[in-house]
């Protein structure tokens, strides 16, 4: 169902913590972010979040006794603060831009300019807010100096934690099988499991008489797609049928870029008619 608060952290798109209004907890939702930060850090973070949780219930009415609206609607206060940053030609992490900004009922209300300092309203019933807010003048440069500073000291020590994690998982596992199950066909299986990151190449290729192609969707080929596993890795399977009487010899490339791999694994001719 739908909380009266939820509050997550996201790095590049996966969700790596998670608050609501009924676990009333912040808790770890990637294993990286469980071993590697200490107790201290979701003890924090828990208040950080009911301490939130607290400052929208009050902005919500605010925002509702603002426009004139009824309490018995379902109303939403949307907040989105963070740093986007880029990677140097050495590897290290660069500062692009910050994001903090607000959403009511699905719509853009107030955004902080991070490089002129000011609140930009994108609503008439911001304007109060972006007048007040404008006036303080910690409250902006809290605002510069965590969005340029302390989110990216958080961002730098997640993507370390998580880097490493990847480096111990990503070891795939690569399998090529034959399954017969009608008397002239069989199914060619190409099977790759335990990467991380998900980003991965996977072909299929037929040989005969020293001339290879790469099967499409033309020649029948399925494919599951990226999938995750239990453990945070990723799998994919690709699979053919074909005829038992095909004299071509198959092969199944996989690369993934990531980790170096690039393994070719053929079908053996003679597991084919066993």
């Amino acid at each position: 169902g739908i909380h009266e608060f939820t509050a997550m952290g996201l790095l590049d798109k996966r969700m790596i913590d998670y608050y609501d209004s009924s676990v009333q907890k912040k808790i770890p939702k990637q294993k990286w972010m469980e071993k590697r930060l200490e107790k201290e850090y979701w003890e924090k973070g828990t208040q950080s979040r009911q301490s939130k949780q607290q400052w929208f219930k009050v902005n919500i009415d605010i925002l509702i006794n603002r426009m004139r609206q009824t309490s018995n609607d379902t109303h939403v206060l949307q907040w989105m603060h963070g740093c986007v940053a880029k990677e140097d030609d050495n590897g290290n992490i660069q500062f692009v831009r910050g994001m903090d900004r607000y959403n009511y009922d699905g719509d853009d209300f107030l955004a902080f300019d991070d490089e002129h300092q000011v609140w930009v309203a994108t609503a008439e019933s911001a304007f109060p807010t972006k007048r007040k807010w404008d006036d303080v003048t910690a409250l902006k440069d809290y605002t510069k100096g965590y969005l340029e500073k302390e989110c990216m000291e958080w961002m730098r020590t997640f993507l370390k934690y998580s880097t490493e994690q990847e480096q111990v998982l990503s070891t795939a596992s690569i399998l090529v099988k034959f399954e017969s199950f009608k008397k002239s066909n069989m199914v060619l299986t190409c099977f790759a499991t335990g990467f991380l990151p998900k980003d991965i190449s996977m072909e299929i290729k037929r040989d005969l008489e020293g001339k290879s192609r790469v099967l499409s969707a033309d020649d029948g080929l399925m494919s599951s797609g990226v999938r995750p596993n239990d453990d945070d890795t990723f799998q994919r399977r690709d699979h053919v049928e074909i005829l038992k009487s095909d004299p071509a010899s198959y092969s199944c490339r996989v690369v993934h870029k990531a980790t170096n791999m690039d393994v070719e694994q053929a079908w053996g001719k003679k597991k084919a008619f066993d």
